[in-house]
């Protein structure tokens, strides 16, 4: 089934001779950032290079769609338009995500073949997104362009649906997680016990700034764990100034296998590029699920 850009069920339009006049966009709405660009594009290369229409054709694959985990990875996929309802790409490129490994969901957007653009959820995407990643963003066209906004704004006031049954409100679900409280640090779920015990005490960032002070270290986990912290120290330094010292304050010997392990994380990364060390420190043991 192909998205298609239909109105957002919070849209209010003032039509005026058959044009929009007035466009209602969500306050979490904001201008995209480079990691959401990239994201575009992986879309539309994916697309491009799968479709099997052309440019006045139907077809069975003729949406792409992008989505980027917690930890920045990005995996995609492309719809497979059936009349029984066959998957949105947007679908398709969670199960993806899912398959290999990510919990947690930062962003997600879906292109259209032949220079379509962005094109926004369909409602059943809307209501996926809202049950299981109600804080994603979702990269939608708007009047002054590509925005990214939050699911749950996608759908107003809605119930949430568990297995368990209809959800109540609440609207903590509801929040910005990266603006609801304290910043946020996240980690694979493989650091937790390191974190915990106190062995890991630094991380080593790369184009994911840090600041002073009260932190929530989020744990990728399934359901994910977090625990407050406090942000006690960040160091910026090239990759090739990373010391032994910074090492073994992550849980690991040498500086050499601290390098090894980021390329692990970011595998375009090279000394020659700047990182944040930053230092926590946790301020209990228990940590919330």
């Amino acid at each position: 089934m192909e998205p298609t850009c239909v109105a957002w069920n919070d849209l209010r339009r003032m039509v005026t001779n058959g044009k929009a006049e007035d466009v209602y966009v969500p306050p979490s709405a904001r201008a995209l950032d480079d990691d959401e660009r990239e994201l575009v594009e992986l879309a539309r290369r994916t697309i491009d290079a799968h479709t099997d229409a052309g440019p006045d054709e139907d077809g069975v694959h003729t949406m792409g769609a992008a989505v980027m985990a917690a930890d920045y990875r990005m995996f995609a996929g492309v719809n497979l338009y059936h009349f029984t309802g066959g998957p949105c790409a947007e679908l398709v490129a969670l199960g993806a995500a899912r398959a290999q490994g990510a919990r947690q969901m930062r962003c997600i957007v879906a292109v259209g073949n032949h220079g379509r653009g962005i094109i926004g959820p369909c409602g059943r995407d809307r209501q996926v997104f809202v049950d299981y990643y109600p804080t994603m963003r979702v990269i939608v066209p708007t009047p002054a362009g590509p925005r990214s906004v939050l699911a749950a704004d996608l759908m107003p006031l809605t119930q949430r649906w568990t297995p368990e049954g209809m959800s109540s409100l609440d609207p903590s679900l509801y929040q910005d997680p990266e603006t609801a409280g304290p910043p946020i640090i996240r980690f694979n779920p493989r650091y937790l016990e390191g974190v915990r015990s106190g062995a890991k005490t630094k991380t080593t960032r790369f184009r994911d700034p840090a600041r002073l002070g009260p932190a929530r270290l989020v744990f990728e986990s399934d359901p994910e764990v977090v625990l407050p912290a406090e942000v006690t120290g960040i160091r910026h330094c090239l990759v090739s100034e990373l010391t032994d010292q910074d090492a073994q304050a992550e849980g690991l010997t040498t500086a050499a296998e601290l390098r090894e392990g980021l390329k692990g994380h970011y595998p375009d990364l090279s000394g020659t590029d700047e990182v944040d060390v930053v230092t926590f420190q946790i301020n209990d043991t228990t940590g919330a699920a």
